[in-house]
Formats: C-alpha cells, structure tokens, sequence
C-alpha cells in the first residue's frame, strides 16, 4: 500500500530502524554501558553535533580541523568583501544551506520508503547519495553526483590537511608547514578504522566544543588586542576578492556531502528535517562574532592572512556491506595516501577553499539536490504519493519550486560564474607567487643572518 501521509512514512522508516538498533545491540552486548554511550550514536543529538561541529565530512579529524579550515578563514573573507557584505551573505549561504539540506533529507525518505516497500533491508548496508539519485533519477544522475561527491570529498580532505598545518605552525612554529602536514597526514590515516558514522559520537561531542571555544577566543582576544594603530577597512576593493571571499562562504555552510549517511546513522532519520537548520543557527554564533570581531581589529592586515591565528600574538593562539574493520581501513587507505599528497602540492590555505567552493560545492551542495527535487516530483502522480508532503512553513508545491529555482540560478550565476572565475584567478595567482610544493606558505620570511665583525688584526 502506498503511504498516504508522512506519519506512514515516517513510522515504516522508523520500524526498519527500530529493527536495526535491535540487531546492532545484541551484537554489541559484549561492549561496557560507557563504552556504548561514547562511541555508538545515531540520535538525534549526534546528528546535530555533526552539523554543527563541521556540517559532516570525510574522517573524524574533520571535526577537529573544521575550526581551522572554515572558522579561521571568515575573517580573511571578510577582509576581501567588508563587513556588511560578510553578514549578509553568511546568513543568505546558511539559509540555503539548511534549504537544500532539507531537500537532500526529504529525498532521502522518498528513496528508502519505496525501497522498503520493496521489501529491500538496509540491515548491513549505508545507503550513499549517489543511491538515493540513482533510484530516483536513474543511472546518469547517479554518475554525476557520485563525480562531484567523490571530487568535493577529496579535495576537502586536502583543505583539511592544510588547515591543521597552518593551524599548527602558528603554535609550534619550530616546524614548517609542509612538515605538520606529513605529520597530520600520518595521524588522520588512523581514522580509517573507524566503522561508520555510528561511531562518531564522541568526536562529534569533541569537534563541537573545540570549534565553540575556538570561535569565541577569537571574538574576546580580539576585542581584547583592539584596533591596530591605523587599522584600515576599504573591502571590497576588487570583484575578485569579492567574489573569491564570497565563495569560500558559500563552501562554509556546504557541508553537505555525506548528509545521507548521516541520516542513516540516525535510529530516526526522518527528524533530521530541521536539524541542519537548528545548526545553522547555532553556527552563526560562532562565525558571526568571531569574523567581525578580527576584522574589526585587524582590518586590511587580513588580506595577505588567510588564517586567523597568524595576526593574534603569540600569547594568545564498496566495503559499505562488509563487517570487517580491517577490509574497510584497507579500502579507504588508496583514499588517504592521493590526499595526503594533494596537501602537500596545493599549501593554500584560504584561496583553495574558494575554488573547491565555486567549482564543486556550488553543484553538489546546492543546484544537484534542487533539480533532483524539481525532477522527481514533477509529476503529479509523484507529488500526489510523496512520502514527505510540502513543510508548514512552505506549504505548496509552487512554493517549493520557486525556491529551488532560486537556489539554482544564483548558485549557478553568482557561485559558480562570478565565484569560479574570481577564486580560479586568485588560485592561479597563489601558484605564481609560491609555487606548488611550497615549503611554508604565507609564513614570515626569515630574518637574514647576522654577519660576525671583522676581526681586528
């Protein structure tokens, strides 16, 4: 029978999931209560602490390095764009963040509802993004998103790389950035142990408070410090730092490119709707205060200072189906090593953000899943058998559409024509002025030896 309402819906998924959890305790009835409640998750709390502390992403270390590839970079964006243009379009990219968000949840539980209708288990399986379109959709949707998925996902783990070098370097600066990476490449390799998203409940917990205090001890240092004598703020002064900050706040709020697995580590999937929205909000808090905050203080100073950290003084800085751990790590490692080496040619910190952001985030964060949304209820028949009926706040069908048309045609125009060609130019001025494989980049060149007197004969 088909469901005719989304509490049918919601209570079939809720079933298979209830099912799920029982198998997944009888078999985990070996591990200690304390143990449980630190490593496996799937309430709704672990999937806004993934959210909110990095918006998902491809290892755990993310949740940690967020802080730096994200948070630190807002105050260089807003050196390029000024400060009314950096409020603004932080809560416009939240805003439709949440959007497209919540259209990726919504297909989510239209794909699994007719798949269960056909009788088909998850019961040792995540369902994957690329899954959800290709059932929808069909074949060619599926080899698209899988493209921009597989892309986005790799380079934002080189992105993750280089922020914890930068990151790293401006606390221990005995080491250059190019040498943290080796490190933090060797350290985040660990992480392929890790089964699923299950198991990130801690790290979320963890990611969460760092990237908090982190947001807040930029704010209060700031204000702390003050105005540098002179401090000048004339952003904009260029389309293409305007465009190119603009961009790497598109890719902030663009964390969505595992949201499907997250979904499905929850014992309830069908109340994520309006979790990613409530993070948002929570995250505003964080960027908000902290990247006005430095540019206030700081000023023009950030434009040649991608990460934060360096202005403040130094005083105050296919094995989806297996069950075996060890498959799975064995997997992910050919994944791990090409990342680890995109890190080290690509050091750029800031500008790489922004280009990952209009080229690959622009389509899998926002104008994919509003077509796939356009297109799998554009019959009547299928809106008419939607799993998930229009929200309270949006609802008619005409509405959804004209919202989805929207986000398609600014993130198309503005993200991805005026972001790409602004963050490309500024990317290829990065390789000029450094050069790939730079050994420490944007670090303050040495002070030249001091030369012996001569001695006296």
């Amino acid at each position: 029978m088909v469901p005719t309402s989304n509490k049918q819906s919601e209570e079939a998924i809720v079933t298979a999931a209830e099912t799920k959890v029982g198998n997944e305790r009888e078999m985990d009835q070996s591990l200690s209560g304390f143990s449980n409640f630190l490593w496996h998750g799937g309430s709704v709390y672990d999937a806004w602490f993934s959210c909110a502390s990095n918006q998902e992403r491809l290892n755990v270390f993310w949740f940690v390095l967020k802080v730096a590839q994200v948070l630190l970079t807002l105050p260089y964006s807003f050196s390029q764009m000024g400060m009314s243009s950096g409020i603004i379009l932080q809560v416009l990219y939240g805003l439709l963040g949440s959007w497209t968000a919540y259209i990726i949840s919504v297909l989510y539980v239209e794909y699994r509802s007719r798949k269960e209708k056909e009788n088909v288990s998850f019961k040792n399986h995540v369902i994957q993004w690329f899954e959800v379109l290709d059932g929808l959709l069909g074949p060619h949707w599926k080899a698209v998103g899988l493209a921009f998925n597989c892309t986005f996902l790799l380079f934002g783990s080189v992105i993750q790389l280089i922020a914890c070098a930068s990151n790293i370097y401006y606390i221990n600066d005995h080491l250059d950035k190019r040498t943290w990476t080796y490190i933090f490449g060797a350290c985040c390799a660990t992480t392929v142990f890790i089964p699923s998203f299950h198991n990130y409940r801690i790290w979320s917990f963890l990611g969460l408070g760092m990237t908090t205090y982190t947001a807040w001890y930029l704010a209060v240092a700031a204000l702390i410090h003050g105005q540098d004598e002179g401090v000048v703020h004339s952003g904009p002064k260029e389309l293409v730092l305007y465009f190119t900050g603009a961009t790497n706040i598109l890719y902030t709020f663009g964390g969505h490119a595992v949201t499907v697995e997250i979904m499905h580590a929850m014992w309830k999937p069908q109340k994520f709707k309006y979790i990613y929205l409530f993070a948002t909000f929570y995250v505003f808090t964080l960027t908000l205060p902290s990247a006005a905050a430095m540019y206030w203080a700081f000023g023009d100073q950030l434009l040649n200072h991608s990460n934060a950290f360096s202005l403040l003084p130094r005083t105050v800085i296919g094995m989806h189906d297996t069950k075996s751990i060890c498959l799975r790590a064995l997997a992910r490692l050919p994944v791990v090593i090409p990342i680890w080496f995109l890190a080290i040619i690509f050091p750029f910190f800031g500008p790489i953000n922004s280009a990952v952001g209009a080229l690959l985030v622009s389509f899998t964060v926002y104008i994919i899943p509003a077509l796939a949304h356009m297109l799998t209820y554009r019959k009547s028949s299928a809106r008419r058998n939607a799993a998930e009926k229009p929200p309270v706040f949006l609802p008619s069908w005409t509405a959804m559409y004209i919202v989805n048309i929207f986000v398609v045609v600014w993130i198309l125009v503005v993200g991805f024509g005026f972001g790409g060609w602004a963050s490309m130019t500024n990317f290829i001025k990065q390789v000029d002025s450094f050069g790939l494989f730079a050994k420490c980049y944007q670090c303050k060149a040495a002070p030249p030896p001091r030369r012996s007197p001569p001695a006296h004969h």
